[in-house]
């Protein structure tokens, strides 16, 4: 118990600035950055893709410089806003459908079923638990959904004599590595491809592929650790440590014929914007008219009527405002150094040391670059308009292609969910379930080091075969 008082006692001392905060500090940095570093230009070209990119050996430095006044810090905001109005309103129809089906109970029904099925064969559960979490994450970007259920999976787990960590050890791997090779999350995917000048979705294949092995070292890892609890409860890194949100009896919502329907429909749905994609070159308008239209028959399904069903996705929608306007902030921050001309300057000095031993070590490179950024922005759709206006060109000039800087990124956001403190979901998490920092970083971080290794020899797989 002192553990996790002295746990919450050092939260309340270190105190990590709102997300917006820390973007808008990135701003001021990135306006410092177009004062002290000299103005530059890439020459560009259209690829066989269509892709505007960089030329490799064309970098000119500026003869004339002109400043920016503080006064753009203000009005770079609205005009980062308007240029990503796509993404953002897309975001918004995303968060307005999910609401909807969660509101429907079909989601809740479905973890509570797998639950109730498997809860007497505890590694058959996690697995499926796990299979499930990541499944929600790769596909519509499940994230703070899932955080109800941390006291629900803690019960179980206790009643199993396991312990909060392998419940939530479940729970969060699941997460971050269904976001880590997510094949078609729009919050982070989607965007980081828009951004790159992808089309939505591409590559998915090598995506699926690779999942497996990522959940099977996931699912390896918490399963260990439940085995040693299993035979020796004292070796549980909660030894000692009371839980105070026990809910006692927990009751999963009912699967019922409307709510099964909701499922169907729903994956319906996220295969058709697969095949739309893949045989008719969907973006963003097509994706989100999808969504609007999944929004309209989950509502005519699920019973709950014209009022309800607008209320619903009304207040969905909101939820996801801040991310909105994140994503905003993020572009301000491109906006900034390409109003300066210091984006070029900066890619080149980026380019210049991961070109040096070949395109598997700047794979490898971007990767780790990303996973620092993640510590400052968790907001994965906002480092993605922060990192990806750097990496796409950077990659052009060190033969990484930039499907491969968009799975570095993914990588580097996904993974690193797990264990940064600046996750606000991942806190929430940890925080439900009674598990301090300390002890949750123990467990995590071999985890989080066995992915890394196999997301640098997956990043150095994709660049043997030209994955693009």
């Amino acid at each position: 118990m002192s553990d996790l008082n002295s746990s919450k006692s050092l939260s309340m001392k270190i105190k990590m600035p709102h997300t917006l905060v820390l973007m808008f500090g990135l701003m001021v940095f990135a306006l410092l950055l177009t004062w002290l570093v000299p103005s530059g230009q890439f020459d560009t070209t259209i690829n066989e893709h269509g892709q505007e990119v960089v030329v490799p050996g064309t970098f000119e430095t500026a003869e004339e410089k002109e400043y920016l006044t503080p006064f753009a810090l203000l009005t770079v905001v609205p005009r980062a806003l308007a240029d990503a109005q796509a993404i953002i309103f897309f975001v918004l129809i995303i968060g307005g459908a999910i609401k909807v089906i969660r509101d429907t109970g079909a989601i809740d029904a479905l973890l509570g079923k797998l639950i109730t099925k498997y809860s007497k064969r505890p590694a058959t559960l996690i697995f499926m638990m796990m299979f499930a979490f990541a499944a929600g994450s790769a596909t519509i970007g499940i994230a703070e959904e899932y955080i109800p259920f941390a006291i629900i999976l803690v019960s179980l787990c206790v009643a199993l004599r396991l312990d909060a960590i392998t419940a939530i050890g479940a729970l969060v791997a699941g997460y971050g590595i269904g976001y880590g090779v997510a094949f078609m999350n729009p919050f982070t995917l989607v965007i980081a491809q828009e951004v790159a000048g992808l089309q939505p979705l591409s590559g998915y294949e090598f995506r699926v592929a690779i999942s497996l092995p990522f959940l099977l070292i996931g699912f390896h890892h918490v399963w260990s650790y439940a085995k040693k609890i299993q035979l020796n409860p004292a070796a549980s890194l909660m030894h000692g440590i009371e839980w105070e949100n026990d809910p006692g009896e927990t009751e999963y919502p009912e699967m019922t014929t409307r709510r099964l329907w909701v499922l169907i429909v729903t994956g319906l749905a996220l295969a058709g914007l697969v095949f739309g994609i893949a045989m008719y070159d969907w973006y963003l308008i097509e994706l989100g008219a999808m969504f609007v239209g999944l929004t309209i028959v989950v509502g005519i399904i699920g019973g709950m009527g014209a009022n309800k069903t607008a209320t619903e996705f009304g207040k969905g929608a909101a939820e996801l405002t801040a991310t909105a306007i994140l994503i905003g902030f993020a572009r301000a921050i491109a906006l900034l150094m390409e109003d300066g001309e210091v984006l070029h300057t900066v890619v080149n000095a980026v380019s210049a040391p991961l070109s040096a031993f070949g395109a598997e070590f700047a794979a490898i490179g971007m990767l780790f670059i990303q996973s620092i950024l993640n510590f400052f922005i968790p907001s994965g759709s906002g480092q993605a308009f922060v990192s990806m206006p750097l990496m796409a060109p950077v990659g052009d000039l060190v033969g990484v292609s930039r499907q491969i800087a968009v799975l570095a990124f993914q990588f580097g956001d996904g993974l690193m969910n797990m264990i940064v403190p600046t996750n606000p979901v991942l806190m929430g998490i940890l925080g439900l379930a009674g598990i301090p920092y300390t002890k949750w970083f123990r467990f995590i971080l071999p985890l989080i080091l066995k992915l890394l290794v196999l997301a640098s020899i997956t990043l150095v797989i994709a660049v043997w075969i030209g994955y693009s």
